[in-house]
């Protein structure tokens, strides 16, 4: 099924009343983002109201903290989040934490919204995405964003996973 351009979208800060929906959609798109790169068992840890419990204090962060959740008639699809630099030799001041987008979604223009929500224009940012992710490597190049060179690898859902870093 090829996607399809959403016009019923909406793009808004996160609300701490969308912490549960998020939490779940949060927990789907890393089994659809990261099945390849993480165990199932790994995987089958994640809990939408564990991640819905995160969400409920994240949404209410410093105002330095930009997060914007994307629904399509009225239900969250995705999210996106940015925020003051966490890394202790970061080469930008502002970091791009994340995009998460269910998969029927991709390819619609919604991930763009989101990223246009948290990202100014031309602003100079960084972040970390899985090294074997290809598509979101061609999203943040269609983005202005280039390979420093920095790499890492991090413990995520007790296992490993591998990232690299992109600077614009």
């Amino acid at each position: 099924m090829e996607a399809e351009l959403q016009t019923n979208v909406v793009v808004r800060p996160v609300r701490v009343s969308d912490a549960e929906a998020i939490g779940r959609v949060h927990a789907t798109t890393w089994h659809e983002t990261y099945d390849h790169l993480i165990s199932t068992a790994a995987l089958e840890k994640v809990s939408p109201r564990r991640l819905a419990e995160l969400w409920t204090s994240w949404a209410a962060q410093g105002p330095e903290y930009i997060q914007c959740a994307a629904l399509v008639d009225g239900e969250v699809v995705g999210f996106a989040g940015s925020g003051p630099a966490r890394d202790e030799d970061a080469p930008r001041d502002r970091e791009l934490y994340f995009i998460y987008l269910l998969h029927e979604y991709h390819s619609t223009g919604i991930g763009q919204q989101l990223f246009n929500a948290v990202v100014p224009d031309g602003q100079p940012l960084y972040l970390w995405v899985a090294e074997d992710n290809p598509r979101a490597h061609r999203f943040y190049q269609r983005n202005g964003f280039t390979a420093d060179g920095a790499k890492h690898t991090e413990p995520f859902l007790g296992e490993s996973l591998t990232e690299v870093r992109l600077v614009r």
